[in-house]
């Protein structure tokens, strides 16, 4: 399978479940249908425009592919009908955006290799397009960011871990389409034993006995 074939796929996917992951918070915070639609579209293509305007490659893809624009819509759709079958919705957020993130993670770092960009960079713009879109989904819902919550459950590291994973397997002769793919899984699974375990990021040192 050709990678441009691949990234299609993957992101056309992450489109699909970040939309479902904004939804599900649009229905949680009790949003109307409009409220809806626009939280699902923010998450979906918040990463992507921000990934394609850094590199670039202008107009963004979710303004020249119509697809980019429906598939958010058919989920938010679909949530909108099929919300009631979810019992609780906090969890399935996160699962949904931990798929997103594995996705998302995965089709910017391709796509910022195929611009030449470096590896370093590749895998900042990686994570960029892993999380622009979540970020906006909880600013515009009044959370504060995932991304920046105190002792928050690992959010940005298992998308830097993947990206990193892509970038190295950029520079060997694996097969791209199957190490991109077991990397999204990774990060999905990585986000979510992260979740489950409350795995966090440590915070700055402190001198022992120090006291406030």
């Amino acid at each position: 399978m050709p990678v441009d074939t691949m990234v299609n796929i993957l992101e056309l996917a992450g489109l699909y479940v970040f939309a479902t992951s904004g939804a599900l918070m649009a229905i949680h915070k009790r949003f109307d249908v409009v409220g809806i639609v626009v939280l699902a579209l923010l998450t979906a293509l918040g990463g992507g425009v921000l990934r394609d305007l850094v590199i670039g490659d202008t107009p963004p893809a979710a303004f020249t592919n119509v697809n980019y624009l429906v598939i958010p819509m058919v989920a938010a759709v679909v949530t909108f009908f099929a919300h009631p079958l979810v019992g609780r919705l906090a969890f399935p957020v996160l699962v949904f955006d931990a798929a997103g993130l594995g996705l998302f993670c995965v089709t910017g770092t391709l796509k910022a290799l195929d611009f030449g960009l470096g590896s370093l960079q590749a895998v900042l713009l990686g994570v960029t397009t892993a999380v622009g879109g979540g970020v906006l989904r909880d600013i515009t819902a009044r959370e504060t960011p995932a991304l920046v919550q105190m002792d928050t459950d690992l959010y940005s590291i298992p998308a830097a871990a993947g990206a990193a994973v892509v970038v190295a397997a950029h520079h060997t002769d694996l097969p791209m389409p199957v190490v991109a793919t077991c990397a999204a899984l990774f990060v999905f699974m990585f986000r979510i034993v992260a979740m489950v375990r409350h795995w966090t990021a440590p915070h700055a040192w402190e001198p022992k006995g120090r006291t406030g």
